[in-house]
């Protein structure tokens, strides 16, 4: 049998000891091994919506383990005022399923405080996408749309979702450290739940005697919205039978994972594709409104 060739670096191996030649030799079995492997996955270039029986509204839902992430960059919104000058949260990783008729995409990022108090001066946390109306191959511009073009939009809120968890929304569950006699509609006379007593609590919850759509409980943690640029974003018109979107969002260990579920966006088929973008706000950055960390366009497919 004949030895291992001399010269060069084995001699100087063995010149050196023998743990030098033992490297030597890892280092010579190792190489054609590694030839072996198989090649890295290559990069998601795209969300990839896969077909799914049944959609997880439940972030942790183990059906999410098999979708494809795709990583999005995030910008800050500095096109038009109010501006976001200062990046707070890098990117947000996501991911899609879809049962033919609707979609779902999970979105994950990181967040270390959580904002989801409402009320004067406060900042909440949250998310939002959106999707052209029409599938175009030129889709409108990524700042919300324009004239003619609109977008769907959908928005999710920490405190909406904080509402929906069962969080009263009342004085003492919303400021817990708050010192409070006692209200008039609290008196003793007035039967718990009765109509004099629900037109008495009315007096100190004026939003909500107005109607507005902002507060009070929800069904959902999310809004449907529509816009055709910077400004012009209104509610949009509810499916017939309630809501068309739903949402769940959850605290992660490090930051928040949300889902949102939607109409497929009318043509996308698996020989299609249209565009979505992404949105978040850090209510610790004090960011609301056009203040927000955005993506431009990303490609969205279907996959079987």
């Amino acid at each position: 049998m004949t030895g291992p060739p001399k010269g060069g670096h084995y001699d100087l191996c063995v010149a050196r000891g023998p743990a030098c030649a033992s490297a030597l030799a890892l280092t010579l079995i190792a190489a054609p091994l590694a030839a072996c492997r198989p090649a890295p996955p290559p990069p998601v270039n795209e969300v990839v919506a896969l077909v799914a029986p049944s959609l997880p509204i439940d972030p942790a839902d183990a059906a999410w383990q098999r979708a494809p992430e795709y990583l999005a960059k995030l910008v800050p919104q500095d096109q038009v005022e109010p501006r976001l000058l200062t990046p707070s949260t890098p990117e947000v990783r996501v991911k899609a399923l879809t049962s033919g008729g609707e979609i779902a995409l999970r979105l994950e990022w990181a967040d270390a405080a959580v904002n989801d108090t409402p009320g004067p001066g406060a900042f909440l946390d949250g998310c939002a996408i959106q999707i052209p109306r029409t599938l175009e191959a030129a889709p409108p511009d990524p700042q919300m749309g324009q004239a003619g073009r609109p977008v769907d939009i959908v928005f999710w809120r920490a405190d909406w979702q904080a509402s929906v968890d069962g969080r009263p929304d009342t004085l003492t569950a919303l400021y817990p450290n708050a010192a409070i006699n006692g209200y008039p509609f609290e008196a003793r006379p007035l039967e718990p739940g009765s109509a004099a007593q629900r037109e008495a609590a009315t007096r100190y919850a004026p939003a909500q005697a107005l109607g507005n759509r902002r507060v009070g409980p929800r069904p959902q943690p999310v809004e449907d919205m529509v816009a055709e640029g910077p400004g012009t974003i209104a509610a949009a018109s509810a499916a017939p039978g309630g809501i068309r979107s739903r949402g769940k969002g959850a605290r992660t260990a490090t930051g928040w994972a949300v889902v949102i579920v939607r109409a497929v966006p009318a043509g996308l088929a698996p020989d299609a594709r249209t565009a979505i973008a992404f949105a978040v706000w850090d209510g610790a950055a004090r960011e609301a409104g056009a203040r927000k960390m955005r993506t431009i366009w990303v490609p969205l497919a279907v996959r079987g």
